[in-house]
């Protein structure tokens, strides 16, 4: 019988993830608060919380090609036998037609964008706005250094503040979707912070990704209100500098809620409700998540490719999962 339970077996889930982590943001699923689901005979994981009578699943079932199947069948029978359905986000292509085959109404969400650390360069007159912002930057005495959490951690807890008293009362992180500082995964992060003088005034940080597109993920980005223009960037190019010494292949700019969505990319299980509702946030949900702000900041670098990305609901799509979704991922 399948067990669930936080495994808490570190070290085992971050394996896991390293052999079949084919997600971007896959390392996200060590995020503290998060539990995992595994099963006897299937060397996989499922990352989720529960929500109500809901358990919310984050990117996936974490397995060989030929147990994902499997894994997810004894994940939704789990759930069931707590009379709970599943919901799942952060899905990637491959995930949606294997989801849309177990009875899920699966539906583009967002997309994430990644860039190929090979060939990047900030050389040519296209990435000129950039350099000129970077420049300003580096000329208002700005700084950048590789450190922890733990050598800055009152400076950084004030700029986590800052950041979110200046994004006002509507606006909303992902929380369920994005990175953290500190716990036991802090050790495989990498964190660049951005000093005038010697105060922290910006950080950035990223976590590992796995699969076929190793690297980076540009995880989680926070800068105290009126720094010079150009000081997000100017750490990313210095982040981006280390990786491609240490021969990274790939810098993942994460994912991007109600963005690049392509009725061409839909699956035959799409939910015309669930569409009509990201596409309502799309175009007017800026006061809720600023998805443009975030698509403007991973474009200019130049991504050479764009993933789809995607929710899906085990049966038929409900107001009260669709809200607890909204509430969990802190998206209200």
């Amino acid at each position: 019988m399948a067990t669930a339970a936080d495994i808490g077996e570190y070290g085992t889930t971050l394996a896991v993830l390293r052999a079949h982590g084919d997600n971007p943001s896959a390392f996200l699923a060590l995020n503290e608060g998060n539990r995992h689901f595994s099963t006897p005979g299937i060397d996989g994981v499922i990352a989720y919380r529960a929500a109500g009578r809901y358990l919310l699943q984050f990117g996936g079932p974490f397995a060989t090609s030929g147990d994902r199947p499997e894994l997810l069948r004894r994940f939704v029978d789990h759930a069931a036998g707590q009379r709970r359905r599943v919901v799942a986000l952060q899905l990637q292509a491959a995930d949606a037609m294997l989801y849309a085959g177990h009875g899920f109404a699966v539906n583009q969400l967002g997309a994430s964008y990644a860039l190929d650390l090979s060939t990047f360069t900030l050389r040519g007159s296209r990435f000129m706005r950039l350099r000129n912002k970077i420049s300003r930057a580096e000329r208002s005495g700005l700084r950048v250094v590789e450190t922890t959490p733990a050598a800055y951690a009152d400076q950084i807890a004030a700029i986590d503040r800052q950041w979110l008293r200046s994004k006002g009362w509507h606006v909303k992180e992902l929380d369920f979707l994005i990175g953290q500082l500190g716990g036991r995964a802090q050790e495989h992060r990498r964190l660049f912070v951005g000093l005038l003088g010697e105060e922290p005034v910006a950080y950035i940080s990223y976590s590992p990704a796995f699969g076929s597109r190793p690297g980076w993920l540009h995880d989680l980005s926070r800068r105290r209100p009126g720094v010079p223009p150009g000081v997000m960037e100017a750490i990313n190019v210095h982040a981006i500098t280390a990786f491609q010494e240490s021969g990274a292949a790939w810098l993942h700019f994460g994912f991007t809620p109600f963005t690049a969505l392509d009725r061409d990319l839909a699956t035959p299980t799409a939910s015309p409700t669930v569409e009509r509702f990201v596409r309502f946030l799309a175009t007017h949900g800026d006061k809720v998540y600023p998805a443009r702000t975030q698509v403007a900041y991973k474009e200019k670098w130049g991504p050479r490719v764009v993933l789809p990305e995607y929710l899906a609901f085990h049966g038929r799509p409900s107001p009260g999962a669709i809200w607890t979704v909204l509430r969990v991922t802190r998206s209200i």
